[in-house]
């Protein structure tokens, strides 16, 4: 199986990512978008919530529970704007649909894997400097999600275990080259003095150290 797509929302616009999103999900890729709370729309933050309180007036008459549902989870709220640019009617967009995750924050089997942007998405990509946006974790947060301090919490502490995990991988790489610096220049012209016919092993011995060289470079 093809691991999916990882996509990182934040900075993104939420209408041009939905549309990306859609037409990538019916191309039949599996996508995953983390971090859906720093997704951002465009104009201020007072007319995305006026707009979305209208949104929650609109139900049905006879039993408001039979919907429209109105979700306030970033990730419901991306969902549904997703879903309405798709067949979501037919089994080609129900199946598209299920081939989407979508979460706030970063959940441990992403926080490993690099994410990706989407160019034609991001918000400086789009909007002109100094343009009014806002934040969907916020709007969700004013209309009744109750997770916005929860999602903070653990984004914090994945943020504090990278910044250790880059420590420890930056000092396994400086023990790693002082350990090849060791080999080639201490080690191995020893070896190359105690055996007959060293000369043929010296011209590998350079070969090797120019390698060295350039993989500590690297």
């Amino acid at each position: 199986m093809f691991q999916p797509i990882l996509i990182d929302g934040r900075g993104h616009l939420l209408g041009r990512l939905a549309s990306i999103i859609a037409k990538t999900l019916l191309c039949g890729n599996r996508v995953v978008v983390v971090r859906t709370e720093q997704i951002n729309i465009s104009g201020n933050f007072f007319r995305s919530k006026l707009k979305y309180l209208s949104f929650l007036r609109k139900r049905c008459n006879v039993n408001p529970a039979r919907g429209p549902f109105h979700f306030r989870a970033p990730s419901k709220i991306l969902y549904r704007t997703v879903r309405g640019m798709v067949p979501h009617k037919l089994e080609r967009g129900k199946a598209a649909l299920r081939r989407l995750k979508l979460y706030e924050g970063v959940p441990p089997p992403y926080d490993k894997r690099k994410r990706l942007v989407v160019p034609s998405a991001m918000r400086v990509m789009c909007l002109k400097p100094g343009r009014a946006y806002c934040h969907l974790g916020r709007l969700s947060h004013e209309v009744g999600w109750k997770y916005q301090s929860v999602v903070r919490a653990l984004e914090t502490k994945r943020k504090v275990r990278a910044v250790f995990a880059i420590r420890k991988r930056n000092q396994l790489k400086v023990i790693r080259t002082c350990n090849i610096l060791l080999f080639f220049s201490i080690y191995l012209p020893l070896y190359l003095l105690c055996v007959p016919g060293s000369w043929y092993v010296f011209g590998l011995f350079n070969m090797f150290r120019k390698l060295s060289e350039l993989i500590i470079q690297n």
